[in-house]
């Protein structure tokens, strides 16, 4: 079965918090672009996460390290507004 991590996000700054995940992604070797309103991140072995105001969710399969750092990259973004997470 998979492992997907489920988010709701509301950034007021994302500008900056684009500018800080791809600083993050880049010293942890992670491709990071910014697509129109969304940020893409690629971890490889499982779903890109597609970070954007609102709900999303990225499955996983809870392979690390990747799960832990999508989990660690959202849970960041919460300085620049808020986050809720959960997993199954």
């Amino acid at each position: 079965m998979g492992y997907t991590i489920y988010y709701r996000i509301k950034l007021d700054e994302p500008e900056r918090a684009f500018h800080f995940i791809e600083r993050a992604c880049r010293g942890l070797g992670m491709e990071c672009e910014l697509e129109e309103e969304r940020i893409l991140i690629r971890c490889p072995f499982v779903e890109p996460l597609i970070i954007k105001n609102g709900e999303g969710f990225a499955k996983t399969y809870g392979r690390e390290p990747c799960t832990s750092l999508y989990l660690l990259l959202l849970l960041s973004l919460s300085a620049f507004g808020s986050v809720e997470l959960w997993e199954d």
